[in-house]
């Protein structure tokens, strides 16, 4: 009786352990692999992140182009444009003081929290009760899922104040989506 309840108990305590959602993390040298779509085209990219102070460098890697992208530290804190630079441009491309690469301003991040929306070049992203999840290595990521007011767009934004980083892009009229699908810390 005792093993029998025992298997229970283990089995109940994996399929907790796994079932938990988590939360990637940005610290310096955390990879993050990203598989965008690009007007029609499918590519791979990676970001490299290094964090100096307030200031945070992605280094980009994508079919030979390489760059380094600098968000500000104003950007990181009250941002509220994305930049959908490439890469091509330069080999450091220091962002403008109001925009960030790949993720939200802490300042949008809050307006979520507390108004369940936040507005970002210029369109208001509101939060979804759709159930939609992502999904990396097998584990289902913490992420809020928002949609634009003004169009199709949807992204899914983990759930981490410090880097609340924008794990996928879907119905961007821009042409460009992307899907975070592994996280090297």
């Amino acid at each position: 009786m005792k093993n029998i309840f025992l298997t229970f108990f283990l089995c109940g305590l994996f399929q907790t352990v796994s079932a938990q959602e988590f939360i990637p993390k940005i610290k310096n040298n955390t990879v993050l692999n990203y598989v965008c779509k690009l007007h029609g085209q499918t590519r791979t990219l990676s970001l490299t992140a290094k964090i100096a102070g307030d200031t945070l460098k992605l280094d980009l890697d994508t079919r030979g182009v390489k760059s380094t992208i600098v968000t500000m530290p104003e950007a990181l804190k009250n941002g509220n444009a994305l930049s959908y630079n490439q890469g091509e441009y330069a080999p450091v491309l220091k962002l403008k003081s109001n925009e960030t690469f790949f993720m939200i301003s802490k300042s949008a991040y809050q307006d979520l929290l507390k108004n369940s929306q936040f507005v970002y070049n210029n369109t208001t992203y509101v939060l979804s009760k759709s159930e939609d999840k992502v999904v990396i290595d097998g584990k289902t990521v913490e992420a809020f899922h928002v949609s634009a007011q003004i169009d199709q767009t949807e992204m899914w934004i983990v759930k981490n104040p410090e880097f609340p980083l924008i794990c996928k892009v879907t119905k961007n009229p821009l042409g460009i989506n992307w899907t975070l699908v592994k996280v090297d810390n």
